[in-house]
């Protein structure tokens, strides 16, 4: 199936599209990669990493007559992106994204295009707490998911091109509903980046601030790595999906409270029963 991407454009080169380049090629990926950055000196950085076969910041010229287009940018910079690209964006072309919220990417398809017949939204789980193409990896998205959330319009050619692509690059591929994307990955993913930016945040204002990271164990840098994420997108995905984001910290602050309240009261049983229940779920989960 990817014998017939002859031209894939990247617009937004940082980790997760230089990546996806980086896994393509090492993959023997047969067609021409394009990579339409900001500027002409993150274009010559993308040529000199050996990542693309072209790189452009003229958005028209990156995207023409590609077969594929990717965009893997900010979640508020999706719909500018793709007003931008909408006058030259050639009607065969499949559009898709790498964004973490897929109905706001729907809502702004929709805006901007009306069809979403060639919109094949997507979102890879996989990421790293660095950015940037400089720490592109080629193995990124190697056993990870990457999770479609196309609409009843979607054409199923256009699902299986996307699908192919991101197979080739060493993911598994599974398609799901939108409002049920956002509302899992608001718990998975976005709630625990949001709490270890929290705590983080939390830690730096105490008057002990230099101690307190002298002296954290490496279980503080397992949990806190994730706050050294990209903070721009993460406002994004905060904004854009703003209600289940709310939804699952309002949960896991019900759950907090019943934790504070055992230990307020010294109730020994209840502090083990929620400690041993959380242990069984995180050792469930860790089985699979």
């Amino acid at each position: 199936m990817t014998d017939s991407i002859g031209r894939l454009s990247i617009v937004g080169f940082g980790l997760i599209g230089a990546s996806l380049a980086a896994s393509l090629k090492r993959a023997g990926f047969s067609g021409e990669i394009v990579a339409v950055t900001r500027s002409d000196a993150s274009a010559q950085q993308a040529l000199e990493q050996g990542l693309v076969d072209h790189a452009v910041a003229d958005i028209a010229s990156g995207i023409n007559e590609a077969d594929i287009v990717l965009l893997a940018v900010p979640m508020l910079a999706m719909r500018t992106v793709m007003k931008d690209i909408a006058p030259v964006l050639s009607p065969r072309t499949v559009l898709t994204d790498a964004g973490s919220v897929k109905q706001s990417f729907i809502e702004d398809a929709r805006a901007v295009f009306g069809s979403l017949r060639n919109i094949v939204p997507g979102h890879p789980i996989a990421g790293r707490e660095l950015s940037g193409m400089a720490a592109a990896d080629d193995k990124l998205y190697q056993g990870r998911r990457v999770l479609l959330t196309p609409t009843e319009e979607t054409d199923a050619a256009a699902i299986a091109r996307v699908s192919a692509l991101w197979t080739l690059a060493g993911a598994s591929v599974e398609c799901l509903q939108a409002a049920h994307h956002d509302r899992v990955l608001a718990a998975t993913s976005h709630l625990p980046h949001v709490l270890a930016f929290t705590m983080v945040d939390t830690l730096a204002t105490q008057q002990e601030v230099e101690e307190i990271f002298r002296y954290a164990a490496g279980g503080f840098r397992d949990f806190t790595r994730i706050a050294s994420s990209d903070p721009v997108m993460w406002r994004d995905i905060c904004l854009t999906n703003r209600e289940a984001v709310l939804a699952s910290m309002d949960a896991f602050g019900e759950h907090l409270q019943l934790l504070r309240t055992a230990i307020d009261t010294s109730d020994g049983a209840a502090i083990e029963s929620i400690l041993q229940r959380a242990r069984d779920a995180r050792d469930a989960y860790s089985a699979e």
